[in-house]
Parts: C-alpha cells; sequence; structure tokens
C-alpha cells in the first residue's frame, strides 16, 4: 500500500531470520530502495497478511498465526509500527458531486475552524473527533482538502475527485 509519505509499504508471509521465516514488514521507495522495517518473531505472530495506515499516521496489521507460544502458532496477532508519520485527513469515498455530503476521517477535529477542497471553502459539520460531515462547494476543482484543527492543518493522503 502506499503510505501518506508517498513510499510503498508491505509485508512478506515469510523470510526474515534464520531461526524463523516468520515474515517481515518493508518499505519501497519511489527510487526502488528496499528497506526491511521489521522481521517478525513467533512470540509476535507469524505470516503477517494484511497493511493499513490509520489517520494517526501509525501503520496497523494482522497476522495469521503465532503470538502465543500455548497457542501451537493458530492464534494470529494485531501488530502496529510506528514510524512518525504525520497524522492525515481521509474520505469515506474520494468522490463526490457539487452539494454532496461526504464523510472525512481524521484525528482531533474537535474545534476545527475550516475545511477545504483545492482552496475552496467547505461547510461542514464536526460529528465526533474523528468523522466530520462536508459538503463539496459550488465551483470546486479536484484536488486535496485541508482541515485546520486547533493542533495544526490536517492534508489528504490522496485527493478528491468532483464528478459530473
Amino acid at each position: 500500500m502506499q503510505g501518506s509519505d508517498g513510499n510503498l509499504y508491505g509485508a512478506t508471509s515469510f523470510g526474515g531470520d534464520v531461526k524463523c521465516s516468520c515474515g517481515t514488514l518493508f518499505k519501497l521507495t519511489p527510487q526502488g530502495r528496499l528497506t526491511t522495517l521489521h522481521r517478525f518473531q513467533p512470540s509476535e505472530g507469524i505470516d503477517p497478511d494484511a497493511l493499513s495506515q490509520a489517520t494517526n499516521g501509525t501503520f496497523y496489521g494482522v497476522a495469521a498465526n503465532g503470538g502465543n507460544s500455548s497457542c501451537n502458532q493458530g492464534c494470529g496477532t494485531v501488530f502496529s509500527l510506528d514510524l512518525g508519520l504525520k497524522p492525515f485527513a481521509s474520505f469515506v469515498r474520494a468522490t463526490g458531486k457539487i452539494g454532496q455530503t461526504i464523510g472525512i476521517l481524521g484525528q482531533a477535529f474537535t474545534g476545527t475552524t475550516e475545511i477545504a477542497l483545492n482552496g475552496t471553502p467547505m461547510t461542514f459539520t464536526i460529528v465526533s473527533d474523528t468523522f466530520i460531515r462536508a459538503t463539496v462547494p459550488t465551483g470546486a476543482t479536484n484536488g486535496y482538502v485541508t482541515v485546520t484543527t486547533p493542533s495544526g492543518t490536517l492534508a489528504s493522503n490522496i485527493p478528491f475527485y468532483v464528478i459530473p
């Protein structure tokens, strides 16, 4: 998957080290540089097979096996990997028509003062600290959404597309 920093991140279900071919987490830069970020051990999980990035910047995933010595490799685990990437805003759906209400996901939305789509201000309602409803404004064009919160400005990790 592509992280909010533009690099590709993934998991291998095998590999790691000689003692345990339990799997790895890796990063691949646009320039083709491959870096192993983590080598799993049985107590952490075996066979990682899912990875996603939350709007707080941290990666989360699951490993199909391992995690507990009494489990005999069948239990599995949930794991996280914090690389220090900045929080961002995301969408429930990344497309919408003018006048349509869309969902924006993120962190620390309470007290948000402004939301804009490619520079065009949006009307919005804060539903919770992690969810906002906003309306695609007249004159909006495809682009990134910015959310101005008391702790700073969050940008969407992908562009929003205005559909006719």
